[in-house]
């Protein structure tokens, strides 16, 4: 036997199964049964022939109920899986929306973590500065200071204007002295010519 009559068994099993010769069965059961009907054959013969056929009979009784039961064994199996085919579809429902709620947390988590980065950078910027009681008490001397510094250049300034009185005064008597002079050279001068 070739490769290829083998396969060629191999499918003819497959498509025929159990219950494949059923139908040669029930053909010869009736051909044998008119055969029987019309036959003229001993008594022995013919209920040997009867139990042939009843042994056949049963035969594909045995094999109808087998496919029977196969059957609906086969519906139970198909309900079975739907069942387990929706179970695993919840299940994967649900496990999808465990993987949202869970990316979502770690969005969350991750928003929280750069929040306290930032919270801790400005902390150490603010930790660089001096806290505000200090910076109120320098203020304050600063401003004490600049109070003292107000008051000194407002008193160097009126010392300052009072200078340039004396000084215009001074000018101006200098230029009264010297128009004196010179008037006075000019009537001497005059005297003697």
């Amino acid at each position: 036997m070739s490769v290829n009559d083998d396969e060629i068994i191999k499918k003819r099993l497959l498509i025929d199964g159990d219950g494949g010769n059923d139908d040669k069965r029930i053909t010869n059961l009736l051909k044998t049964l008119i055969r029987w009907c019309h036959s003229s054959e001993s008594d022995e013969e013919s209920r040997l022939t009867c139990q042939r056929m009843l042994a056949t009979l049963a035969q594909c009784e045995h094999t109808m109920e087998k496919s029977a039961t196969v059957y609906h064994m086969n519906l139970k199996e198909q309900v079975n899986y739907d069942n387990l085919s929706r179970e695993i579809e919840e299940k994967i429902q649900a496990a999808m929306e465990k993987i949202n709620e869970c990316k979502n947390e770690l969005q969350q988590a991750k928003r929280i973590r750069k929040h306290r980065q930032e919270y801790d950078a400005l902390a150490k910027v603010i930790q660089q500065h001096p806290d505000r009681q200090d910076t109120m008490k320098k203020l304050e001397s600063l401003d004490k200071e600049l109070a003292v510094l107000d008051g000194t250049k407002e008193s160097l300034e009126h010392k300052l204007d009072m200078r340039r009185k004396q000084f215009h005064v001074l000018i101006a008597a200098i230029h009264e002295l010297q128009s004196v002079i010179e008037e006075d050279e000019k009537t001497s001068e005059m005297d003697t010519v």
